[in-house]
């Protein structure tokens, strides 16, 4: 199994909460056990969203988990940077007010987190 890197909060607004994970993955099947993984411990099972992407061998795939165009804006960050073969999970627990736009700021600002910790320079 491949281990999960998370990096837990990374920030707030408006009290919703951002947290974001990843592994190295090469398939769909690992896509889906990291997920899994993930989701197995409560505090992330019970997250408004689990936002993801990842660049496979055999493609783009992306989920916004009721977070409209999130997968997205996390799948473009990863082009841009040129990470291939690595899954990243933006999670965000609701903190009752509506961000708008700013929602995706947030996304970017918690993958932009992820992949400095990786060292990849977005």
């Amino acid at each position: 199994m491949t281990q999960i890197q998370r990096m837990g909060v990374v920030l707030t607004d408006r009290g919703s909460k951002y947290a974001v994970s990843g592994a190295p993955v090469r398939s769909r099947d690992e896509v889906d056990a990291v997920l899994r993984d993930l989701k197995s411990d409560k505090a992330y099972a019970k997250a408004t969203h689990n936002t993801w992407a990842a660049i496979l061998p055999t493609g783009a795939l992306k989920a916004d988990d009721g977070e409209t165009g999130a997968g997205m804006v996390i799948l473009r960050m990863l082009e841009r940077a040129g990470v291939q073969d690595h899954l990243v999970i933006v999670t965000r627990w609701y903190g009752g007010k509506k961000l708008g736009g700013d929602r995706f700021r947030r996304v970017q600002d918690a993958t932009r987190a992820y992949l400095d910790d990786l060292g990849v320079v977005s």
